[in-house]
């Protein structure tokens, strides 16, 4: 392990810049992954990690999980517990951040196979909630996920920590437009998840492969242009006197549905 004792150092200010900028992000083609179970996620889901950084006491608490994820990485750096807080994202952190290449694992979609269910995101803003969306979507075996590229940063730290390292498992891509995406796959039937009474109820729908479920944004719901593109308004039955249901949630009921 090479040691940093300076908060000046090149690679210090590179992960913290990372941390905070989706810009930056995409421009060097890497992101960051914080706490053991991300980063040894990462280490088993055959993840290029570029350098991995742990503070001096993660290093003798957990030496185990600390040579593990060494072992698959390029570089490996040890700084003094505070200059970690630098590069960390979480308040309580556990001592281990990775520097990971831009994950390369997008489906294609002129090879959609005939039993494929999908999900679809449109400007999805809250990462905590992206997060959750892309933990289900992978527990319960959706086969991909397409984002509009108005929907917040897959490569967000909290992001990757709340998607419990789907991200790093789970085929994604990124479209300029969901509106668009439909018209150019015609083969997959749409739904467009709304609140509408007079919608579809989710209960009564079969869902048969291949299909694809859109969910909006947490305030506005779905653009009018995207309901319009798919075949179907939807929405989930709700007995309360609740107008809606939080996006991550809406999305649970939604994935458990369609591939129950």
């Amino acid at each position: 392990m090479i040691s940093i004792s300076s908060k000046d150092n090149q690679l210090i200010k590179y992960i913290a810049k990372l941390n905070k900028s989706a810009k930056y992000r995409r421009e060097n083609g890497e992101f960051v992954a914080e706490g053991f179970r991300i980063c040894r996620d990462a280490v088993l889901s055959a993840a290029r990690i570029s350098s991995a950084v742990f503070s001096q006491s993660a290093v003798e608490k957990y030496s185990g999980d600390a040579a593990f994820i060494a072992e698959a990485c390029e570089n490996v750096y040890i700084v003094p517990d505070s200059l970690f807080t630098q590069i960390c994202d979480t308040k309580t952190p556990q001592g281990v951040v990775c520097v990971i290449k831009t994950l390369d694992i997008p489906f294609v979609f002129g090879k959609i196979k005939s039993n494929g269910k999908f999900i679809a995101l449109d400007n999805i803003q809250d990462p905590s909630n992206l997060g959750t969306i892309l933990r289900t979507a992978e527990a319960l075996g959706i086969d991909g996920v397409i984002m509009s590229a108005d929907t917040c940063d897959i490569y967000s730290p909290k992001v990757v920590r709340g998607s419990m390292g789907a991200v790093f498992r789970l085929p994604f891509i990124v479209v300029d437009s969901i509106e668009t995406f439909l018209t150019q796959h015609p083969q997959l039937k749409s739904y467009a998840a709304v609140v509408d009474i007079s919608s579809t109820r989710i209960t009564d729908v079969s869902f048969a492969p291949p299909c694809v479920t859109v969910i909006g944004n947490e305030g506005n719901g779905l653009k009018e242009e995207t309901i319009w593109a798919c075949d179907e308004s939807i929405t989930i039955p709700m007995d309360g006197r609740a107008e809606s249901l939080n996006a991550s949630v809406a999305a649970s009921i939604i994935i458990w549905e369609m591939v129950k």
